[in-house]
């Protein structure tokens, strides 16, 4: 399987050309972007996994754990921004970035993952069972700002 590592200052270039190829939403701003990667690179409790392949960055996700009075106080974690570029799909990339994340959030102590996808491709829904991901055990609510 093809190795993931957690995101440097350094790979901002290669995540926001593989955010530019993504079907998924758009990416931020490129006038903005430094700055919200700095503070990502130094939020407690925020990590980016990327893969690489082909001399630049194919897959990537973040994994965001937030503490919790309940469960034991054992942390939450959030999956976020699981993009594979098109042509790596297939090869595992995704694979192991949600792989790296998994293991990041349990060495931390962290009670379960959560992971909302809001995309209609049932490969996508496969890929995520795939992953460990167990669908309709909670039922995700959004809110969204008109």
């Amino acid at each position: 399987m093809p190795a993931a590592r957690l995101a440097r200052a350094e790979d901002l270039d290669g995540l926001l050309a593989l955010f530019r190829a993504a079907e998924v939403s758009a990416a931020a701003p490129p006038e903005e972007a430094a700055h919200i990667w700095q503070t990502m690179l130094g939020r407690e409790g925020l990590a980016v996994f990327v893969a690489e392949a082909a001399g630049g960055i194919v897959a990537t996700c973040m994994l965001i754990t937030a503490p919790n009075l309940l469960r034991d106080g054992r942390a939450h974690g959030f999956l976020e921004n699981v993009v594979t570029a098109a042509a790596h799909r297939g090869q595992g990339h995704g694979r192991a970035v949600v792989r790296a994340a998994l293991d990041h959030a349990w060495a931390l102590g962290c009670h379960h993952v959560l992971l909302q996808s809001g995309r209609a491709d049932p490969r996508v829904h496969r890929f995520y069972e795939g992953c460990e991901f167990v669908p309709g055990l909670r039922l995700g609510y959004v809110a969204r700002r008109s």
